[in-house]
């Protein structure tokens, strides 16, 4: 890691609004990782003293309390690698900026230690993953501590239409900090909680479509899914190469640019063939040679000065009006920010549907998920297939699947072998004929839109606020703009935006392949006006909205009642 980024981040400024007299009073649970690097360099607190604390913050809130259910498993080894983190310190040695900071890890990210990588299922649980994944090495060479692993929905939601997000069978139900009964949406569930709940300073999850920006939305927290192949998914519970991407969940923008920093691949790690090449959209264009090495250097409160968003609602003209209201007065606050704003949707631009994602990610699921399974031992799915999986289900059912069933693993057990072959449940399309589909999503969507009118980015509301979890029926999306990126493999960055009824809600800045110096540039910018986050911290209330929901006040009834009309009385004759 450059000296340089680690002398930018001891330079970043404190979050928007902190106080830090208050917040040495309650703790360190909202320090930025700049504020937290500022003070273990000044003595005033130690690696080990701030593991102790979120150490004793989860077990308050995530276990006990309001009970956010979001941390899955605590690392048995984290305050000794706090402790070798503060001794390096003393040595004057620090390997980078996340040195000393505890970070949490999806429950599908192996880890070479004594802690689960279960994707949520029993069928992984047992023995430990034998190695680390390449961005739990990376977090690790740079000194960061890995504190546990965070719930998820289980097999990153990729096994039934009927699923609610946040369950798994190994962590139960993960809820939302803004609100216990409200669901904290996407795969990476656990982690966009832990984040906003202060849990740790950084979390990683995962995402193919939405399973980082929408717990970021949820949660209210920022979160970049990077360009696909950016970061490597060795040694992750995987669904499709083409599309599967290893991204943060931070409190600031500051933060989640140091966590990519650290946790990115410049040039091939030699396990992920992704890492060295360009994503799907990108097909036939070579990978650039300048990928930065130091993101917080694109971080600017004037991000938004003079630049051209292109606006595409996404669907959100369905939700609530106020849901509609919110995301206009983002639009208001953009511009008065000095962006320029075009409405995509007005100029009849249409963003191309990636009709073939669904059967890309079926067919590559079952050939990855068999090539991951083969690194894993003492297992019950150990050097098994999908096939394997769905008996493995079938005879644990009651644990397994006691709210939603396996329809998603069934369909990609039953799929034509090759990519020529058409596949039956999909109107007879081809793989191959559906990776071109979203490969000119791309190319037709995203690039065609910066080209066109000239932009900078283009921005979209990220998903719904968080609705209340619900067992029996699933989830309850309505609207969400992942998709805009997803297929062609380009990068996100989810920024809170607003609140409704004390609910977050987020946009989201789209770019083609590597533009994250131009996203973390504008959503840093939209940040330091407003200030979401910072402001609004979670309440952990029971309910949300939490307001004119009480009922009548009613007592029990007391003494001789009184006679009702008319009684004693000669009838009236109607």
């Amino acid at each position: 890691m450059s000296t340089r980024l680690i002398a930018v981040l001891l330079l970043l400024p404190f979050a928007a609004h902190a106080d830090p007299s208050n917040n040495a009073r309650r703790g360190h649970e909202d320090f930025t990782v700049a504020q937290l690097q500022a003070e273990m360099a000044a003595g005033r607190l130690t690696s080990e003293q701030l593991t102790r604390e979120y150490i004793a913050r989860i077990l308050t809130l995530d276990q006990d309390g309001p009970g956010v259910n979001a941390v899955m498993e605590l690392n048995p080894d984290a305050l000794a690698w706090a402790r070798h983190a503060d001794a390096l310190r003393r040595q004057g040695r620090l390997l980078g900026p996340l040195h000393g900071i505890p970070v949490l890890l999806k429950g599908n990210i192996d880890t070479g230690d004594r802690m689960q990588t279960t994707a949520g299922s029993f069928g992984l649980k047992g023995a430990p993953a034998a190695r680390d994944s390449t961005v739990a090495a990376r977090l690790r060479a740079g000194g960061a501590v890995i504190l546990g692993k965070t719930n998820l929905s289980e097999w990153a939601n990729f096994r039934s239409f009927a699923a609610s997000s946040g369950w798994s069978a190994v962590g139960g139900q993960t809820n939302n900090p803004y609100g216990i009964n409200r669901n904290p949406c996407g795969s990476s569930s656990g982690s966009g909680a832990a984040a906003t709940a202060n849990f740790a300073a950084v979390s990683f999850g995962t995402e193919t479509d939405g399973s980082i920006v929408c717990p970021a939305n949820a949660n209210g927290v920022v979160g970049i899914k990077p360009t696909v192949g950016l970061t490597s998914r060795a040694g992750v519970v995987p669904i499709a190469h083409t599309q599967d991407s290893v991204g943060p969940h931070a409190r600031t923008v500051a933060d989640a640019a140091i966590a990519l920093s650290v946790i990115q691949s410049r040039a091939s790690d030699g396990r992920d063939p992704a890492t060295g090449g360009v994503p799907l959209g990108w097909t036939g264009r070579a990978r650039p040679a300048n990928i930065p090495s130091d993101y917080t250097q694109f971080l600017d409160p004037n991000g938004l000065r003079g630049a051209r968003l292109g606006v595409t609602r996404q669907g959100i003209d369905d939700a609530p009006p106020q849901v509609v209201a919110a995301f206009e007065e983002t639009l208001d606050t953009l511009r008065a920010a000095g962006a320029t704003l075009v409405d995509l949707d007005a100029a009849s631009f249409t963003f191309p549907s990636a009709d073939g994602e669904f059967l890309v990610l079926c067919y590559e699921f079952r050939d990855d998920l068999r090539a991951y399974l083969s690194t894993r031992t003492r297992v019950p799915l150990a050097g098994k297939t999908i096939t394997d999986a769905i008996a493995f289900d079938t005879a644990n059912a009651d644990a397994e699947m006691p709210f939603f069933g396996q329809e998603i693993f069934e369909l990609t057990a039953a799929m034509a072998v090759g990519g020529d072959a058409p596949q039956a449940d999909f109107g007879n399309m081809t793989y191959n004929q559906a990776i071109e589909i979203d490969r000119l999503s791309g190319v037709n969507g995203i690039d065609k839109a910066l080209a066109d009118f000239d932009l900078d980015a283009v921005i979209a509301p990220t998903d719904n606020p968080a609705w209340p979890t619900d067992l029996l029926y699933g989830d309850h999306f309505v609207f969400g703009s992942s998709g805009l990126a997803a297929p062609a493999g380009y990068p996100v960055v989810q920024v809170p935006s607003n609140l409704v009824f004390g609910i977050p809600m987020g946009i989201s800045f789209f770019g083609t392949a590597f533009s994250e110096p131009t996203l973390i540039k504008l959503a840093s910018g939209f940040e330091a006006v407003t200030h979401v986050r910072a402001d609004n911290p979670p309440t952990f209330a029971n309910t949300v909205p939490s307001d004119h929901i009480d009922g009548t006040d009613l007592r029990k009834p007391r003494g001789k009642p009184r006679p009702h009309h008319g009684e004693g009385r000669k009838p009236h004759h109607l």
